[in-house]
């Protein structure tokens, strides 16, 4: 494992009608990790990502990927918005959404080849959908939607990849076939950022983490900051822990 910082971010403070959700928050995330980030409900956790990627304003704060700025990654970088944010119902089949995570490499073009096609049907046969190409992604389960997310993240060949609650309210396999993915992608030196909620799966699935509640409780390794102690500072006690 790499030690090196791959994500920084310094004094972040977000507000959502002059109401602090964020409040100077460093956070430090490590090359080659899987980390998740996990706290409360309403600590702000899917807003400390939006806000690193610039899809929320910022109050106050400095961001730096790879020591660079956002736009200057962007193509690198994937994201994978909470499944319940997304408009299910636009008219667009499973191959197109995949075909999005390819718009990044093609500058002005903005006309997929037949390249990319076929990166993006490898991207639906390696998370098992390739017989959904051609289906309406409102025609989709859950847990189905989700895994062409990750397909479209695949076909997007970054090397940092933030997760929004992939793993809520999907299906055993799903979740096995997500958590597959990211350890592959671990395997060959990328990083990814993982909002989470089940406590349980903590240490069979994440090497790092970020503890939230408006501030950062506490970081690191699994080991050194998933604790009972610093579960209790960020309120999280009445949730299960093992």
């Amino acid at each position: 494992m790499q030690n090196n910082i791959i994500v920084k971010v310094e004094d972040m403070t977000i507000a959502y009608h002059d109401k602090p959700v964020l409040w100077d928050n460093d956070v430090d995330i490590y090359e080659n990790s899987i980390t998740a980030i996990i706290g409360p409900n309403g600590a702000g956790k899917s807003t400390l990502i939006k806000g690193i990627l610039g899809l929320q304003k910022t109050l106050s704060g400095e961001v730096s990927i790879m020591g660079k700025d956002f736009k200057s990654v962007q193509n690198q970088i994937a994201y994978i918005p909470q499944a319940s944010s997304v408009n299910w119902d636009f008219p667009t089949t499973v191959l197109d959404v995949v075909l999005m995570g390819r718009y990044v490499h093609l500058g002005w073009i903005k006309r997929p080849r037949q390249k990319d096609k076929e990166i993006a049907l490898k991207a639906l046969e390696t998370i098992g959908m390739s017989e959904f190409k051609d289906r309406q992604i409102s025609q989709l389960s859950g847990g189905q939607r989700q895994r062409v997310f990750i397909a479209r993240a695949i076909a997007q060949d970054a090397k940092i990849y933030f997760m929004d609650e992939p793993l809520a309210g999907v299906d055993k396999k799903t979740e096995g076939v997500i958590i597959d993915f990211l350890k592959s992608q671990q395997s060959i030196g990328k990083t990814a950022i993982v909002v989470h909620h089940d406590l349980n799966t903590i240490k069979q699935y994440f090497d790092h983490i970020v503890i939230l509640n408006k501030r950062v409780i506490a970081q690191g390794t699994v080991e050194e900051a998933f604790t009972k102690e610093n579960l209790e500072k960020a309120g999280m006690i009445g949730e299960h822990y093992v």
